[in-house]
């Protein structure tokens, strides 16, 4: 439950008028008119308690037309309120006086009436008095009751604790209105109002054209305008809805700077904050933001997308076509969209409705505009569904509240079009009647949707692992045919002689003997050195490497390479390769890990004697 305004500002009055009127209180009374000061002149003005706003007459254009209003101290050009915006003073003369009535009375020089606050009483009070409390309101009370306030009668511009609404008993509508030029406060064409038909809904006029809306209050923020949860931290929002009052408030949390909601003469929407340091006012949002923020623009049944320009940014909820696609291929989108099949819901004598039709949910968007529609906050989304399939007229349905996280509660239900549907950040989920057949496509193209990037994914699998193939037979191929040659110069050089010999590449025996460091030297003699390297399976050999500087050439190279490769026995040790690589020659043995046979034979010798 909400408090009413009424009283939360009535207590607030009658506390600032209980200060400003007790001098042990130590608080000057600038701020009020009453039976001590009863008046004001143009060139005087009254100042809020705590300083933050002034009344007093100024001048926003031509100096000969005089304006009585409300702005912000620390910002002369911010008004807030003007009293008489469509009868403006001629000079200075003007005088701000409240009756014994209670009534507050804008005088001209002759004591004309050029505004008056239109309270009724009929009766003479004793104790009336106006005050400008330091939200920013006008405040006129007796003793006992409220008999007028500023806030009551917005004109551009809705500042913390404003109302932004209507009361449904009597009709009486809060709304903003701008004005006519930056230097003339006259009422303009512009109105901002809250169309509390369906969910409640903040909605921007021109003249009688809908030029933007919010989207309706979805428990957290208007569905259009996410960005309110950015600067919670500063302002909270509000939205009463009672049998006498659907109002839209904001309120500053402690220490927040000031803010204002101003309607612009061009119909848009600014949320300005006041930066005291640089003394700027910074804009925290507008409204509309951009093309998919103009009224039905797609017209009915159309999808508004800003990040598809190429389309102009309108498409056809899913199951739905162009009216005119002769229009939409000259970018003209407002005559919206229709049904590619028709539902199927029949609804017999006795009450029974027969249908085949289902839901397509359409996800992260504006929800459509409610006048065409009815709510009913205690109802499920599973309810929700089951009502509009039982209604042939029912053409979507969505959660009316997702404060509560998961899929929302309450349930909107839309007959007829839908129309104003866009794309937001943290848009909310709406779900929409389509055909069975158009379901079933739905489907299909679901699964075509998870279907295909599998399949590209397994061939793109498919092509890396051809190409790899590709590349290493390449690799093989061309080693072979490098071994090939290696091993034709080798022919040359060894003879016409059938040894069955496998050839080494220099390249896997540099490696294998760790570029022929002195560490892997078994030992050296006439021939030149030995290594000890280690093949890439894993297996030990002794490298013999012919020295430039050993005098011997290709004839005992290939007398050694016959001899021991003829000579297979198994106390001799084996030749298993060999290698010539420009001038380097290279035989690679068996490793003998206990050393070769003469060593043995040579102890043996020395222990006989």
């Amino acid at each position: 439950m909400f408090l009413n305004l009424r009283v939360i500002v009535l207590l607030s009055s009658m506390l600032d008028l209980s200060l400003g009127t007790s001098g042990a209180a130590g608080v000057s009374s600038t701020d009020t008119l009453n039976d001590v000061r009863r008046n004001i002149t143009d060139g005087q003005t009254l100042v809020s308690a705590g300083g933050s706003f002034t009344l007093g007459f100024f001048s926003p254009g031509a100096p000969d037309r005089r304006y009585l209003g409300i702005w912000f101290t620390a910002s002369t050009d911010a008004v807030v309120w003007v009293a008489n915006r469509d009868s403006p003073l001629n000079n200075t003369t003007g005088v701000l006086s409240i009756n014994s009535a209670g009534t507050l009375l804008l005088l001209d020089g002759t004591g004309n009436t050029a505004w008056s606050s239109n309270t009724t009483t009929g009766n003479t009070l004793s104790s009336s008095a106006a005050q400008l409390l330091e939200s920013g309101n006008l405040f006129v009370s007796d003793e006992s009751a409220v008999l007028w306030q500023s806030f009551d009668h917005p004109s551009n511009t809705l500042v913390a604790g404003m109302r932004l609404g209507r009361n449904p008993q009597t009709g009486t509508e809060w709304s903003l209105t701008s004005w006519r030029s930056p230097a003339d406060p006259a009422t303009g064409d512009c109105r901002r109002a809250m169309d509390t038909r369906g969910l409640p809904d903040c909605v921007s006029w021109r003249g009688t054209a809908k030029k933007y809306r919010t989207g309706p209050w979805n428990g957290l923020w208007f569905s259009g305008v996410p960005e309110m949860a950015s600067y919670s931290d500063m302002f909270t929002n509000v939205v009463v809805v009672r049998p006498d009052e659907v109002a839209y408030v904001f309120n500053a949390t402690a220490a927040a700077p000031f803010s204002r909601l101003v309607l612009s003469e061009a119909g848009v929407v600014q949320r300005l904050v006041w930066d005291a340091g640089s003394r700027v006012w910074n804009v925290f949002a507008q409204a509309p933001r951009d093309v998919c923020d103009d009224y039905a623009k797609c017209g009915a049944f159309g999808l508004c997308n800003v990040n598809t320009a190429s389309t102009l940014f309108c498409g056809c909820v899913l199951g739905f076509g162009p009216v005119s696609p002769e229009q939409w291929s000259m970018r003209e989108a407002s005559a919206g969209c229709r049904r590619n099949v028709p539902l199927d819901c029949r609804r017999d004598d006795g009450g029974t409705t027969t249908t085949t039709d289902g839901f397509a949910v359409v996800s992260g968007v504006k929800l459509p505009d409610t006048d065409n529609a009815t709510v009913d906050m205690s109802a499920t989304l599973k309810e929700c569904r089951a009502r509009c399939l039982a209604k042939c007229s029912c053409v979507a349905f969505a959660a009316a509240d997702i404060s509560g996280g998961g899929d929302g509660t309450g349930c909107v239900i839309w007959v007829g079009d839908i129309v104003d549907v866009r794309y937001v950040d943290k848009g909310q989920d709406l779900y929409v009647r389509l055909a069975k057949s158009e379901l079933v496509n739905k489907k299909r193209g679901n699964m075509l949707k998870i279907l295909l990037p599998i399949m590209v994914f397994l061939l793109v699998l498919m092509c890396i692992f051809l190409v790899w193939m590709c590349n290493f037979r390449g690799m093989r191929r061309n080693k072979d045919i490098q071994a090939k040659t290696m091993l034709g110069g080798a022919s040359k050089e060894l003879g016409d002689e059938n040894i069955e010999l496998p050839f080494v590449s220099f390249k896997d025996i540099v490696t294998a003997t760790n570029d022929f460091s002195n560490n892997n030297m078994l030992g050296q003699g006439g021939f030149g050195k030995v290594y000890k390297g280690m093949l890439e399976d894993e297996k030990e050999v002794a490298i013999k490497r012919l020295s430039k500087s050993s005098g011997q050439g290709v004839e005992e190279f290939r007398n050694e390479v016959v001899l021991i490769a003829k000579l297979q026995h198994r106390n001799l040790v084996r030749l298993l390769g060999c290698c010539i690589h420009g001038d380097e020659r290279l035989l690679i043995y068996e490793y003998l890990p206990n050393k070769s046979l003469d060593v043995f034979i040579f102890a043996l010798h020395l222990c006989s004697c």
